[in-house]
């Protein structure tokens, strides 16, 4: 069974050598729309794959963090991204260029380490994230599976690569949310008092 939780945030960037002169080189934005989509063959104690109020924690705090910020590719010329830092206070460094079919990588790699990190604690059973879908536009999407992840060929991923701002960091409800999930810490969720009912 597969459910799909919708996020959605506002993000400038450019996406440098692309087809598009407009989008190669000149900063824009667009109204993203983020499917996360989830996937388990057991349920719950309360009969879901996964509690929608759960992805009300870290998940959507670090997709919120793309939320009114400029995202860019660290190897970008080095006064683009000083300009970046200087004159944006939330900013977020990325070692791959935010299109939207990284974008959709980028997301699955966060969401999938905090699931990783998280203690079930409800009878959540093998729950998978199956995919992560971007819409860049009403129009067009990406949709990035495990294996995009892994695929060198696309550019190389890793939590200690992607460098959020000390203005993002400041607004998460835990300032230290990305430091314990680059060291593995684990998210708790919470233990939920089961009712037997006939």
């Amino acid at each position: 069974m597969l459910i799909r939780k919708l996020f959605g945030f506002e993000n400038a960037h450019i996406v440098r050598n692309c087809t598009s002169d407009r989008c190669r080189r000149s900063i824009h934005g667009h109204s993203y729309k983020v499917e996360v989509i989830l996937e388990a063959h057991a349920l719950d104690h309360g009969q879901m794959v996964y509690d929608f109020g759960l992805m009300k924690g870290p998940m959507r705090s670090l997709i919120d963090s793309f939320d009114h910020a400029i995202c860019y590719w660290d190897k970008d010329d080095p006064a683009y991204v000083q300009a970046c830092e200087t004159f944006s206070a939330r900013w977020i460094r990325l070692p791959v260029s935010p299109s939207a079919e990284q974008f959709s990588r980028v997301f699955y790699l966060l969401v999938d380490a905090v699931l990783q990190n998280t203690r079930m604690r409800n009878g959540e059973a093998d729950i998978t994230l199956q995919s992560v879908i971007v819409h860049e536009t009403a129009t067009g999407y990406a949709q990035c599976f495990r294996g995009d992840v892994e695929n060198p060929r696309m550019g190389l991923l890793s939590l200690d690569a992607i460098v959020f701002s000390e203005q993002v960091r400041q607004e998460w409800p835990d300032p230290e949310l990305y430091d314990k999930l680059r060291r593995g810490e684990p998210f708790i969720n919470p233990v939920v008092d089961r009712q037997v009912l006939e």
